[in-house]
């Protein structure tokens, strides 16, 4: 079954379609020749996600999903949370991203931290939300190269290594989109959405 995934974030798209599996093949706007930019303004990681399906579902009537994600850290009062991805400017430049808040956390006795993502589903009209989560701590440096955003500097709780040190096997086996998402899929073969 083929479900329209609002976003234009490749490296999302990779890891929600292993995910996802063979039940369901993912559709992006770039292949229905939407390539503009796709709305984020709200101010919770819940408004933004239901912003985003809205807007693709107004534009083509499709049964579609979208995900908004936040690193969530103690020390910053819940800081970047769901400006995350422009946390050090609009361009959305993950690298500066990701020393920004090693810059801000220098000195912090602290440096717990969560990822939460949220997956806003619009079904035939009607709006379902899920949402994983996993706790961790913000590392002094980053490790790795796999993953993106701020993988290389979040260690989740029980590893000793970085989410950019993990394969996206690895990664997705205990990650916070991939607990939304597993969600989003049983709620979809619950209500026979791949039969249809």
């Amino acid at each position: 079954m083929k479900i329209l995934f609002a976003t234009a974030n490749q490296h999302k798209i990779d890891e929600v379609q292993q995910l996802l599996g063979e039940s369901f093949e993912i559709i992006t706007p770039a292949q229905l020749n939407y390539t503009g930019d796709i709305p984020e303004t709200g101010d919770t990681l819940e408004k933004n996600a239901l912003q985003k399906a809205r807007f693709i579902f107004e534009k083509f009537g499709l049964s579609c999903f979208a995900d908004d994600t936040g690193l969530e850290i103690d020390a910053l009062n819940g800081a970047p949370g769901v400006y995350s991805a422009r946390y050090a400017g609009d361009e959305k430049n993950s690298e500066a991203n990701l020393q920004l808040v090693l810059k801000n956390l220098q000195g912090a006795t602290t440096r717990a931290a969560q990822f939460r993502c949220v997956v806003a589903l619009i079904l035939e009209g009607k709006e379902f939300l899920f949402e994983g989560k996993v706790n961790g701590e913000i590392l002094l440096s980053p490790k790795g190269n796999q993953g993106f955003g701020y993988d290389p500097i979040f260690r989740p709780e029980g590893y000793d290594c970085a989410y950019a040190e993990l394969s996206m096997n690895e990664k997705n086996k205990l990650s916070h989109r991939s607990k939304a998402v597993r969600q989003l899929v049983d709620f979809l073969k619950s209500t026979n959405f791949s039969n249809r």
